[in-house]
Order: structure tokens, then C-alpha cells, then sequence
């Protein structure tokens, strides 16, 4: 055993030395609470900024709703261009924001979009 011979050259006692390898365990279980503490302290400020911006969409099936547009071609009108598209219905909403929508026609959409991309429309 290593420690023995380490412990012989430098005249340190075994209790010594074990009291000494024990509070520094000790300390290194207090830091890494004291880690863990301001770690769940970080994620909950995190948290709470990020679902400040969050609006809440309160769209379910049947509602009417404008469609964001993303081209990035080319359009004359530059600034006043039209930013929302529609009106479409809703005509299923999947888990995770996913919906199906149709056309005022009934032609369903082929792509599904993000409930993100869709505006409650209000006549």
C-alpha cells in the first residue's frame, strides 16, 4: 500500500491523515450541493424569462385563423407587404403545436403547420 510509505516519509499520523481525507469528502459534498442549488436557481430564472415571452394560443379546431407568410422572394411593395395569409380553418390540431388547416373552399392544406405560424382571425 502506497499511502503507507507516503505517510511513513512524511511523519503525518494515519488518524490524521484519515480525519484530514474526510473533511476534505465532506467539503466536496457541500460544493457540489451548494453547485446543484444555484444550478436549479439558474434554470428556474431561465425559465421564467423564457415563458414571459410565451403567448398562449388559444386556438382549437373550427376557429378561424391567418397564416404567417415567410417568402423571402422578392415583393415590390417592400415594407407594406401582406405578412398574414388567409383565412383557413382548423381543421385537426395534432400533439406538439402540429394542426391541419383547409381553405374556406374545404381544399386541406397538404403540409402541416406550426400552431406558431397561425393568428386567431377576427372579423
Amino acid at each position: 500500500m502506497q499511502y503507507l510509505t507516503v505517510l511513513e516519509e512524511t511523519k503525518v499520523l494515519e488518524k490524521d491523515w484519515a480525519k484530514a481525507r474526510y473533511e476534505q469528502l465532506v467539503s466536496i459534498d457541500e460544493k457540489r450541493v451548494r453547485a446543484q442549488y444555484h444550478a436549479q436557481g439558474y434554470q428556474k430564472r431561465i425559465a421564467r424569462a423564457f415563458n414571459k415571452k410565451v403567448k398562449p394560443r388559444n386556438l382549437k379546431e373550427g376557429n378561424l385563423v391567418l397564416k404567417v407568410l415567410r417568402d423571402e422572394t422578392f415583393d415590390p411593395r417592400g415594407k407594406m407587404k401582406p405578412r398574414w395569409f388567409g383565412p383557413f380553418i382548423i381543421k385537426n390540431i395534432m400533439s406538439g403545436g402540429a394542426t391541419r388547416i383547409t381553405n374556406l373552399d374545404g381544399e386541406e392544406m397538404l403540409c402541416l403547420i406550426n400552431m406558431d405560424n397561425l393568428w386567431k382571425y377576427h372579423i
